[in-house]
């Protein structure tokens, strides 16, 4: 069963609406006690980087979810909060992939924020998209972007520049889109993760 972390930053409704129609068991983490109840994490999460890292705070999740050992799954902000720093608000994050969440702005000549279906590439083999074909579209709407680095970047988009849009480290997975919004491949993505 998975359990999404409910921390009021989240796109709560898109992602419980998407497991429903998957027939994916799913329940609120409100508590940092109510991790140890599911197989499986989802970290949503829309808006402000840093006003999310303070509410992950101020409920006391931020060190439980470092000790994570189960697979873990970080959706756009959610994405962002596995980094360990965000240019929105500079703000330090939870710090699980050594990477940094930088701002499109200065950096690209295209309209920001970046929205709208984009094309991933990916860049190593990974369970999350097994049966997903290489160059599938994806649904984003982000103006900061993880900096891609081959270490950690499990597939790549480009808008202006490559970027990290998708990462991974040990059990922890993470995603700039959003899988919910992105029809039969964002599905399957879902659908992967759900049998991890």
């Amino acid at each position: 069963m998975i359990g999404i972390v409910n921390y009021e930053a989240g796109n709560i409704f898109s992602i419980t609406a998407a497991l429903k129609r998957l027939n994916i068991a799913y329940g609120m983490v409100n508590t940092p006690e109510e991790l140890e109840q599911y197989d499986k994490i989802i970290i949503p999460g829309v808006g402000h980087a840093g006003a999310a890292m303070a509410k992950l705070e101020a409920r006391g999740m931020v060190e439980p979810i470092r000790q994570l050992k189960k697979p873990v799954l970080g959706i756009c902000v959610g994405m962002q909060l596995l980094t360990d720093f965000s240019e929105e608000g500079n703000s330090d994050l939870v710090g699980i992939i050594p990477l940094k969440t930088l701002h499109f702005e200065e950096r690209i000549q295209q309209k920001v924020p970046h929205m709208g279906w984009n094309s991933i590439v990916f860049e190593n083999t990974c369970p999350l998209f097994q049966d997903i074909p290489n160059n599938s579209y994806f649904y984003f709407v982000h103006s900061y972007f993880i900096e891609y680095d081959a270490t950690y970047t499990i597939a790549r988009c480009d808008y202006g520049l490559p970027f990290s849009a998708a990462i991974s480290k040990d059990n922890f997975w993470a995603v700039q889109f959003h899988p919910e919004k992105s029809g039969t491949a964002g599905e399957q993505l879902l659908l992967n993760f759900a049998k991890f």
